[in-house]
């Protein structure tokens, strides 16, 4: 018998693996158990098994452009998403040629538009790079594989934040944990609702 806590992380990995299509809810669960069962310093030390260096690199700036530190956590680096999206190659490995040809398209463009591959150029000039195939809607046909691969990218980052610890703190997960007291819903969500105790 699956035990609520159990169920609460099937449910999550079910709907990260849903962004990514080719990858189930297993994979997820296995590289995000990879991850967290890798120490700091062996996350920030880690070789990657099926990027290249330059690659892995090119990875880990994009990934915190997508999701950067901030006051309330660090950045997707931090929480180990390059390597969780690295350890995810390995068991899916019908993604690699689009993970790989889509960093080597950004490099592309990169050289094209500033003459240095993404992660030579200043991190103003990344942006504005990534700026032009974050947007679909807004996007020109002629960026529709940069597109793509963004979108792909920014679910694969997000699915490697969230089911993070890290991530999981930044959402302010807590579990199954007993409260003290209930108070009730809070006075403003009534008074949107139109509701009072007292009717």
């Amino acid at each position: 018998m699956m035990n609520r806590r159990d169920s609460l992380k099937v449910i999550g990995m079910a709907s990260l693996a849903a962004l990514i299509p080719g990858c189930t809810a297993k994979q997820i669960e296995t590289a995000a158990e990879k991850v967290a069962g890798s120490g700091t310093p062996e996350l920030e030390n880690r070789l990657p098994t099926v990027l290249n260096a330059h690659e892995y690199k090119t990875l880990t700036l994009l990934v915190d452009h997508i999701i950067p530190s901030d006051p309330r956590s660090g950045s997707a680096s931090d929480a180990g998403v390059p390597a969780f999206i690295d350890y995810l190659l390995e068991d899916v490995p019908s993604m690699e040629t689009q993970v790989r040809g889509g960093l080597a398209w950004l490099d592309h463009w990169a050289i094209d538009q500033y003459e240095n591959v993404f992660t030579r150029c200043s991190g103003m000039e990344q942006l504005v790079l990534l700026d032009q195939i974050a947007y679909p809607l807004e996007a020109p046909s002629k960026m529709k594989y940069g597109v793509e691969f963004f979108s792909m990218m920014r679910n694969l980052t997000a699915s490697g934040f969230f089911s993070s610890k890290m991530g999981m703190e930044d959402v302010r997960y807590m579990g199954n944990v007993a409260r003290p007291e209930w108070n009730g819903c809070p006075d403003e969500a009534m008074e949107h609702l139109g509701l009072s105790y007292d009717s």
